[in-house]
């Protein structure tokens, strides 16, 4: 793959976000990849993995959706912040990406409907979500066979949700010393089923009305801003996807109402003192692992209307044939920050590869999510170098 280089654009000139300059506007966003323990906890494997990505970056790298605690749903293998065993494993990547000059932010999710009602079981853990809806007839079927039914949230659990994504966010920040912390309110998950109508049935203060439905997420930012300030909170929101249930575009509201209301209350809040340090928006076109040619035409300008603050960027922007226009896009865009998931996973030294037009490896998306392996993980090259393959039989051991 062949791009033009792009060390004179914006994306290679500094830029304040939150409470850092990042020396580059490169991101890597988050990828969940399945390399934690069983219990939660990061292994030296998931260290490495961010710290080659650091070398030489000066961007921002986003370490994957990790959960409060394990009343949030989970998924094996994915990273939870709330014993101290994990707080301290979380340290120590974030010391090992600091010292390499690299900036890095948290995300926090709940799973609510998508998590796996089996394993949630096991653990004696309530299948939970905004409203008793199930994405989809099979994952009924499939929660009662395992007699654990999707129940409505009652409000004080959701209160307790609201102080526990606080609480983690404090940990994240205080004691393990990230520079931001990212909720993830996209891609149909907990935040995010609370703000759309199609998973959002409450009769409520939670539902109804696009003010209730926001009612959730905006709770939960401003606990995270009383425990770590606005300056250290980010978000990542979804308008136009249609991945586990969204109805992005054919949704009965236009998203940008819903989603322009959202904006707007950030913005509310950074006229009074506490601007979030950077709101993410997926691109239309990408529709979970898939690009959606039919949304790549839908103009994204509007939330510049709304919201003054650093947007993240992310979504297809080095596929075809999006690439051939990479740097118009980052040229046209102010105070815009970018994100590059999938080729990051297989190009550690993506930002130097941008930086000078040098060919891609091509990620591999079969290794994505093998749980606790060094396979298809570590050891991808940097631009000149071969690739190290010593460790894929090596198991990864927590920190």
């Amino acid at each position: 793959m062949t791009f033009p280089p792009l060390k004179d654009t914006k994306l290679f000139k500094p830029l304040k976000v939150g409470h850092v300059t990042l020396q580059n506007r490169t991101v890597y966003p988050p990828t969940t990849r399945m390399r934690n323990t069983i219990d939660g906890v990061p292994t030296d494997s998931v260290l490495e993995y961010y710290r080659e990505r650091a070398v030489d970056n000066g961007g921002l790298l986003i370490f994957e959706a990790t959960a409060p605690d394990f009343s949030f749903g989970y998924y094996s293998n994915t990273p939870i912040i709330k014993t101290p065993q994990q707080v301290a494993a979380f340290k120590k990547i974030v010391d090992a990406v600091h010292k390499e000059g690299t900036s890095i932010s948290l995300q926090l999710w709940g799973l609510g409907r998508t998590a796996d009602p089996s394993f949630l079981k096991k653990h004696g853990i309530d299948y939970v979500a905004p409203s008793a809806i199930y994405e989809n007839e099979e994952k009924e079927k499939y929660a009662k066979s395992v007699d654990n039914e999707l129940r409505e949230l009652t409000i004080p659990e959701i209160k307790n949700f609201v102080k526990e994504f606080g609480a983690a966010a404090k940990r994240a920040v205080d004691e393990a010393g990230f520079d931001f912390i990212e909720l993830h309110a996209a891609h149909m998950y907990l935040l995010d089923q609370f703000l759309q109508e199609v998973s959002n049935k409450r009769t409520d203060e939670y539902g109804g009305s696009i003010e209730n439905r926001a009612r959730f997420i905006l709770e939960v930012i401003d606990e995270c801003i009383k425990t770590v300030g606005a300056d250290h909170v980010g978000i990542r929101l979804s308008p136009y996807a249609e991945v586990q249930g969204g109805e992005g575009k054919n949704a009965r509201i236009n998203p940008i109402v819903t989603w322009g209301y959202l904006l707007s209350e950030f913005e509310n809040r950074a006229k009074e003192g506490n601007r979030l340090a950077y709101i993410s928006i997926v691109e239309p076109r990408v529709n979970g692992v898939e690009i959606k040619e039919e949304n790549a035409n839908i103009n994204l300008k509007w939330p510049n209307l709304i919201w003054n603050g650093v947007f993240l960027r992310s979504g297809g922007f080095l596929h075809e044939p999006y690439i051939k226009t990479i740097k118009e896009s980052i040229e046209e865009s102010e105070n815009t920050i970018f994100g590059f998931g999938r080729y990051f996973t297989s190009n550690p030294d993506l930002p130097n590869r941008l930086r000078n037009g040098y060919e891609l490896t091509p990620y591999e998306r079969d290794g994505f999510y093998i749980p606790l392996s060094n396979k298809k993980y570590l050891g991808y090259p940097r631009y000149g170098e071969e690739k190290d393959t010593s460790k894929d039989d090596v198991v990864p051991q927590p920190l």
